[in-house]
């Protein structure tokens, strides 16, 4: 979770800063211009991010979860740091591009560690604070990049918070020795409960042993499954409301109501506090409803469409929501109801296959 948190901070402080920035390096642009820049700026990340979680769910099952959490924050903060040199759209976008590559190294590497590192019952819920994180880290990246720019320029704030990943990086390497069942600082008892409960039920009640747990299909293999084919239109059809947020909060405050840096630090961080409860209810509902007896289909299934029931009417209250207190409070809904959604839809990869091929699937 403080790896996402990180990671949202990095990725905030464009937007959060875009104000400032635009009045730098784009002063004769009009507001039109400006806003295309931050579009096109915006898309080269989405399409950098695309790639690299595709690329980076497959390194992180070729060299485990913990050299591909070094490889993905060591080169997300450099690519942070190197805001701070940019000059214009180009080296913005390259270094745009760069982060999102990086950054999306984290979800495939947080599925797999989850499914490493917690029995089937947990996964939702673990990966429920998982999650939590990026809606900590928009909740903290918006007033903390808003309150530095009071005291530094826009290229210091960027060095600042790309320093974060590098400082994580000492405890993660100290923590992480090991998987659950060589790890050096497990009792018997708790690798013993990790493991027996990563063991999958299939439909008739029968426990898959661990040969099962070490098959790798392939890509293509992969991609030949129908059940992978669920998950990806999932996510494809989920995903994009958060980005839409996740880009245009800042943005949408500063247009729409005229806010500068530091009033949109005083509104911008409040979708992310629904956000966050929203990722913790939907692990402790599927968390109580596997305890409850419910199978794994069932659970998911249940939690995905109630987080998708609470989004529609919240999306359809923005097209005219009054002043900007309304506003954030609608997104927190929205950002509630994905939360709730998708930390259930980043566990099926671990539900439907072993710990092997479950970066790739997740990326």
């Amino acid at each position: 979770a403080l790896a996402t948190i990180i990671n949202y901070i990095d990725r905030q402080a464009l937007s959060v800063l875009w104000p400032d920035i635009v009045e730098d390096l784009f002063p004769d642009e009009s507001a039109l211009e400006r806003k295309q820049i931050y579009a096109n700026i915006s898309i080269v990340f989405v399409f950098a991010y695309a790639f690299g979680q595709a690329i980076f769910g497959k390194i992180f099952d070729w060299v485990g979860t913990r050299f591909g959490f070094v490889l993905s924050i060591g080169v997300w903060s450099i690519a942070t740091v190197a805001h701070a040199f940019a000059q214009g759209v180009l080296s913005l976008s390259i270094f745009r591009a760069i982060l999102g590559v990086a950054e999306a190294g984290n979800w495939p590497g947080a599925a797999k560690g989850n499914a490493e590192w917690f029995p089937t019952k947990e996964r939702a819920l673990a990966q429920g604070i998982f999650n939590s994180g990026a809606a900590i880290g928009g909740i903290i990246a918006i007033p903390l990049i808003a309150y530095l720019t009071i005291y530094f320029s826009w290229q210091m704030v960027f060095v600042f918070v790309g320093a974060l990943g590098f400082l994580w990086l000492v405890p993660w390497l100290i923590l992480v020795k090991a998987p659950p069942s060589s790890h050096p600082w497990l009792t018997a008892e708790e690798r013993e409960y990790i493991l027996t409960g990563q063991r999958r039920v299939d439909d008739n009640g029968d426990v898959t042993g661990e040969d099962e747990e070490e098959y790798n299909p392939t890509t293509a293999e992969l991609l030949s499954r129908k059940q992978s084919w669920g998950v990806i239109i999932a996510s494809a059809a989920i995903d994009p409301i958060w980005w839409l947020f996740v880009f245009w909060i800042p943005i949408y405050l500063n247009e729409v109501y005229g806010m500068d840096v530091k009033s949109i630090g005083i509104y911008g961080w409040v979708p992310y506090v629904g956000a966050m409860f929203g990722a913790w209810f939907g692990g402790l509902l599927a968390q109580n409803r596997l305890k409850a007896g419910w199978n794994t289909d069932k659970t998911r299934k249940l939690t995905i469409t109630l987080g998708c029931l609470i989004m529609l009417p919240a999306l359809l209250a923005m097209a005219n929501p009054g002043g900007p207190t309304t506003a954030v409070l609608i997104m927190a809904v929205i950002l509630f109801g994905f939360q709730t959604a998708i930390g259930n839809v980043q566990t099926l990869p671990s539900d439907l296959l072993g710990k092997k091929a479950v970066g790739t699937l997740s990326g």
